[in-house]
């Protein structure tokens, strides 16, 4: 089957599990005999086709002679959207990505007026959109330039199905099934109430709301997602089919050489450090147990609004020596910091998913992981617990690192239990799906998006 899916992020260049999701979904998809046409904003240096998927940036359309490839309706869409015309225009990168912040977002913006300035202003409108969260000023804007330009795809490539990832492509995939007529699956990694509690921007939850609505089907990362799309969206529970993530398994050229060389027991957080991952909650549990053990490193491995607070917290706790902040991680420098690691411990206060405890198993670290999370349905083999209970999470730390048997334990049926998560079972029901929609009817929007409705 012939799948056209819209993207924001995919390896080398992701800033989260959404791109580390889409990678090992449509591996497992052209392994099943699918055809995948991956489209994202643009193509970044070293982005290119990958073996399993054909993957194009919108700019790919302004490449060589335009009028060539597009007809004049096409062309003037595009226009409109920046991404044709004066060629320094579409050459400037977008500032703008998820999980950018408002204060980054403003310096990043400055910087590329004073190399630009003329080419900047026909490319990026600032807008006074009330960000709320991760979400940079401008993040709107570029949602809807994006969704302008991406449907212009549908009417040029051959295709069976839609399939769009998170609210971020979702509008593209609406002008795309209006172009083509074909059936939309829209792919919640994550809604809106996950990454901002109940304090959502406005404009982000209409969007999604939005989307829900025009799919012909929606498929959730877990149960707990599912719940969270009936529940706050009021979409019907028989249009959401629940697709667990899996973990993309690889050789690693330091996996087998690599030897600890300390004494001290590390304990690892790894993901965004804002709202949605709980980072607060790991920095108290650390505090408790230290008062139990001082042989132990925590380590934070991330970047996100909530650091510098944090750092603070850590000072007056007085872990400075005994807990480490590293930065955004990714390459051998993740493998590095997995395979130092004794435990993995993900307090996500709402995680639709979470792929990083997958990943730590497959590099023989056991995980703590929150009740509130969907990888908690199908891991039986790791420690639990409700994130807000810090001594609660303490205690397992502590008692994972004082009894090596417990330890051994997990490790060994987590082992066994890992090999039964595999993006190949995911690709199975998505197949199914595509499936059942290529005997449907697909039906237009039946409303336009509003903003604040």
């Amino acid at each position: 089957m012939r799948v056209l899916m819209y993207g924001w992020e995919f390896p080398p260049h992701i800033s989260g599990g959404l791109g580390v999701a889409c990678f090992g979904m449509t591996q497992a998809l052209s392994e099943q005999g699918h055809n995948i046409t991956f489209i994202l904003p643009r193509l970044k240096a070293g982005m290119s086709s990958s073996s399993h998927v054909n993957l194009l940036g919108i700019d790919f359309l302004s490449r060589g002679r335009p009028a060539d490839i597009l007809g004049s309706e096409d062309q003037a869409v595009l226009a409109a959207a920046g991404f044709l015309g004066n060629i320094e225009s579409w050459q400037v990168d977008s500032p703008i990505s998820p999980y950018l912040t408002e204060s980054a977002y403003m310096e990043m913006l400055a910087r590329l007026r004073k190399n630009r300035p003329e080419a900047l202003d026909d490319f990026i409108e600032v807008s006074p959109v009330d960000a709320t969260g991760d979400y940079g000023p401008n993040l709107i804007q570029e949602i809807l330039r994006y969704a302008k330009a991406a449907g212009i795809f549908a009417a040029r490539i051959p295709h069976d199905v839609i399939h769009t990832h998170d609210w971020l492509t979702v509008l593209a995939g609406v002008e795309a099934k209006k172009r083509s007529g074909k059936p939309l699956v829209v792919h919640i990694h994550a809604t809106e109430f996950d990454r901002c509690g109940e304090h959502v921007n406005q404009a982000v939850y209409d969007i999604e709301r939005y989307g829900l609505e025009q799919a012909d089907m929606v498929v959730a990362v877990s149960h707990y997602t599912k719940s969270i799309l009936v529940e706050r969206y009021g979409v019907p529970p028989e249009k959401i089919s629940v697709v667990h993530n899996a973990v993309t398994r690889q050789d690693s050229p330091i996996r087998g050489e690599y030897h600890k060389n300390r004494q001290e027991k590390v304990v690892l957080f790894l993901g965004r450090i804002t709202f949605q991952k709980g980072p607060d909650y790991f920095v108290e549990a650390a505090a408790r147990v230290l008062q139990h053990r001082q042989d132990v490193r925590f380590v934070m491995a991330g970047s996100g609004d909530m650091a510098p607070r944090l750092i603070e917290r850590v000072a007056e706790l007085g872990l400075g020596r005994k807990f480490y902040f590293t930065g955004f991680l990714s390459g051998e420098e993740l493998e590095k910091v997995f395979l130092e690691s004794d435990l993995y411990v993900m307090p996500s206060v709402s995680e639709p998913f979470g792929i990083s405890p997958l990943e730590a198993m497959f590099h023989d670290v056991p995980v703590i992981i929150s009740n509130q999370s969907g990888v908690s349905e199908v891991l039986s083999h790791a420690l639990k617990f409700d994130f807000w209970d810090v001594n609660d999470l303490a205690s397992k730390i502590i008692a994972m690192l004082d009894h090596s048997p417990l330890r051994e334990e997990m490790l060994s049926r987590g082992a066994e239990e890992l090999k039964g998560i595999q993006w190949g079972k995911a690709a199975s029901t998505l197949t199914s799906i595509y499936t059942d929609l290529q005997g449907r009817a697909t039906q237009p929007p039946t409303r336009q998006l509003s903003f604040g409705n």
